[in-house]
């Protein structure tokens, strides 16, 4: 049987005497289990540095979005005011189910065009299309002819000079007038319907306005509202720029798009509420640190949500433009498409750097601050360079030494240095050793003197002594007196 100090040892152990005690220790010899290749492999992969892509989904991405909000708000705010702009200068092109008008529909049989369609229509009516375009494809393909009120002689001038023009064809092959369609909206009606529409968008934004309110705190509740509106704005102004036509399916699809935006932004609000909860019981990190982390902890959701989400409605609007000519189903698609991309920027890099704006110019917030900087500084002047600390709370960043600090006027922080802290150990063990070989030695100290034990524990390929100094035993006796040395 072989003893830690046996110079025999089976396994081919090399014993080693350590400088710093008088214990011997033993090194691993040849035969020691050496690493596997599997554990070599996970080894090497926890060392290399994560992906840009993996950071991301990590929530590690480190993208300043709160630090930056200075530079999103001007783009924000130069983007709100093109499209209030284009709004007040363009207006709206309104369908005729909102303002009135006569639509008619013609197959593009026998050379049929928008421009000679347009032509033949003002020829016969004497009224000018407002707009002619090409609607679907393939079979399903038509031109679409919007214009004013026609009274019911104009509109039948109107397809008799289109079908002697083009000889259009229904959908069953036969040359017929019927192939060519029409229908004619009032202008009361039209009235009516922008009014219920103007009353729904009123009662939609009033509601979620109240649930916005009851569901965070005041400044939340603003960012949140202002992005909205913010959406709104967007999606309005590209509509007026480029023209697109405004039907109950676009107002349809517009209270949708602000429904997801304002989930997108409870989404980050949630997780921002979660980070912030105890933000003034600990000086190491700021409000907007907190709120910067919950943005790139809760990023990666909110874009494949968003792509999740343009995914069918692209095939929307591949199926019923493209294939089915439903110009219905084209505007919804559409508005949707928009209002996606404009939610999705806004509930990023609006609504959270919004939220540490307004909560910045609070006292609280600011002497908060104030303290974190201290911290910092004291932290630096007691251990050299001191890092940013990691705003997760659970580790400082690298390069950062560790360092913990009392509220100010209590005290300055104190630094701590693993290097120094365990040569420090090294040296008390060290001390505590030459100060009990006095005593006696393992094996032959008398009783009541202290017992000093050799350890060694091997770890890392080199063994650490430590000698353990047992305190003196005290044996009774008979009489139940205790006994002590020199009795």
């Amino acid at each position: 049987m072989s003893t830690p100090n046996d110079p025999h040892d089976p396994n081919g152990a090399v014993p080693v005497t350590d400088p710093t005690s008088s214990g011997t220790t033993t090194a691993p010899g040849p035969d020691a289990t050496a690493p596997s290749a599997d554990t070599a492999r996970a080894d090497a992969a926890a060392d290399r540095p994560a992906g840009f892509l993996e950071r991301m989904y990590n929530g590690e991405g480190g993208f300043a979005f709160v630090g930056h909000r200075r530079r999103w708000f001007t783009i924000f705010g130069i983007v709100v005011v093109a499209c209030l702009v284009t709004i007040l200068v363009r207006g709206f092109s309104l369908g005729i189910d909102f303002e009135g008008g006569t639509r008619m529909t013609v197959p593009p049989d026998n050379g049929a065009d928008e421009t000679s369609v347009s032509r033949t229509f003002h020829d016969a009516t004497g009224v000018e299309a407002q707009s002619t375009q090409v609607v679907g494809s393939g079979a399903s393909q038509t031109i679409e002819i919007t214009s004013e009120r026609l009274s019911n002689e104009q509109v039948d001038k109107a397809r008799v000079a289109l079908f002697n023009a083009f000889h259009p064809k229904d959908n069953n092959g036969q040359v017929t007038p019927d192939s060519i369609g029409d229908s004619t909206v009032s202008e009361s009606w039209g009235g009516s319907i922008t009014k219920r529409m103007v009353i729904a968008l009123g009662v939609f934004l009033l509601l979620i306005f109240a649930y916005i309110a009851i569901r965070f705190e005041r400044d939340m509740a603003i960012s949140a509202i202002v992005a909205l509106l913010v959406d709104l704005i967007v999606v309005s102004g590209i509509y007026s720029l480029v023209g697109f036509e405004v039907s109950p399916a676009t107002v349809i699809g517009l209270l949708t798009i602000l429904a997801y935006s304002l989930y997108d932004t409870v989404v980050v609000f949630d997780k921002v509420r979660e980070n912030t909860a105890d933000v003034f019981g600990s000086t190491r990190s700021t409000y907007g640190e907190q709120v910067n982390l919950a943005v790139n902890q809760t990023v990666m959701r909110s874009i494949n949500t968003s792509l999740f989400s343009i995914v069918p409605i692209a095939s929307l609007l591949v199926v019923a433009v493209w294939l089915m000519g439903v110009g219905t189903l084209k505007d919804l698609a559409l508005v949707q498409l928009i209002g996606v991309i404009a939610g999705t920027f806004s509930s990023i890099f609006l609504a959270s750097p919004l939220l540490v704006t307004l909560k910045s110019v609070q006292k609280a917030y600011r002497e908060h601050d104030a303290k974190v900087a201290r911290a910092r500084e004291l932290a630096a002047s007691g251990a050299g360079p001191l890092g940013r600390a990691d705003v997760s709370g659970d580790r400082p960043a690298d390069g950062a030494a560790t360092a913990t600090a009392g509220e100010p006027g209590t005290g300055a922080a104190t630094a701590v240095d693993p290097a120094a802290t365990a040569a420090a150990d090294r040296g008390a063990v060290v001390a505590r050793s030459s100060s009990v070989l006095t005593s006696g030695t393992d094996g032959d100290a008398p009783a009541g003197d202290p017992t000093v034990t050799d350890d060694t524990t091997p770890g890392d390929g080199a063994g650490t002594a430590r000698r353990t100094v047992r305190p003196p035993s005290t044996p009774t006796t008979d009489s139940g007196r205790s006994w002590r040395p020199g009795m």
